[in-house]
């Protein structure tokens, strides 16, 4: 994992530099959470922030299609473009994220396809997972929004025409057209503390025990980092995966009980 890293902070300098000599726009492939932690510590000992959006002196900004996605691809900026004006570009026609919308050319007899059915098929085509951002079905399991490099657009138009045993139809549609939000439920309840182990118990409705276990065999994640802690006390809006379980969203805590016990508030992704 620490080679990998290295491998993948290396990458980062060598788009921002070549970005700042010949000042134009490079990007990374689709990042996950994991990747982006990394990113983020590095910039963190840089003494930068990201929330300025500047690595080794040169702009730079995340962008995965839509608002609150979560795999993104990192973009290193010319000295006359913002973030605002290359995310606006984007959401109205990508030239470096595209939005393919995929549909059953019969919904009478499709298939109900999960997220899984649509991530096999454009593997399948020989596709990494890299060049593949967040897939966002709907409801009734038959439509979906795929967030792809552009560079892999026409191959996916062409070649993505059955899924499982539904033949489909795929049309390229502005970013901003994927009217497919991320499906979760909100969640109130009282824990003790803000600690890990205790939101686990509270979200998955297992014992401190149970959920300490899940933490040392070290299958729980908060922002896309290995959580080796039981007791770390979860921050706002902190992202928790659970290999076996899902994830969900630590939104925040929303008071307290009259004997001492907080209130909080979650999203469990469905």
């Amino acid at each position: 994992m620490e080679n990998d890293n290295s491998i993948l902070i290396g990458h980062i300098k060598d788009l921002a530099g070549r970005a700042y000599q010949n000042d134009y726009t490079t990007h990374t492939n689709f990042l996950g959470l994991s990747e982006l932690a990394a990113i983020f510590d590095e910039i963190g000992k840089l003494g930068e922030s990201v929330s300025y959006g500047i690595y080794n002196g040169v702009k730079f900004t995340l962008y995965g299609g839509y608002e609150d996605c979560e795999r993104k691809v990192m973009c290193f900026l010319p000295s006359y473009l913002d973030a605002d004006t290359f995310a606006k570009g984007e959401d109205e026609n990508g030239s470096i994220v595209a939005c393919i919308k995929v549909t059953p050319i019969n919904a009478k007899f499709a298939d109900k396809l999960t997220h899984r059915d649509f991530l096999g098929s454009l593997m399948n085509l020989g596709i990494e997972r890299d060049i593949i951002g967040d897939i966002l079905v709907s409801e009734d399991e038959q439509c979906a929004y795929l967030f792809v490099l552009k560079d892999m657009e026409a191959l996916i138009l062409k070649e993505l025409i059955r899924i499982k045993h539904t033949s489909v139809k795929c049309t390229p549609v502005p970013n901003k057209d994927c009217n497919i939000t991320p499906s979760f439920d909100e969640v109130s309840g009282s824990v003790a503390s803000k600690r890990l182990d205790a939101v686990l118990s509270f979200v998955y409705h297992i014992s401190r025990n149970e959920a300490q276990e899940l933490v040392s065999r070290q299958l729980v994640y908060i922002d896309g980092k290995t959580a080796y802690s039981a007791g770390y006390d979860l921050r706002d809006n902190a992202r928790v995966s659970v290999r076996g379980h899902g994830k969900f969203k630590f939104l925040r805590q929303i008071g307290s009980t009259r004997k001492g016990r907080l209130m909080i508030k979650v999203a469990v992704y469905k």
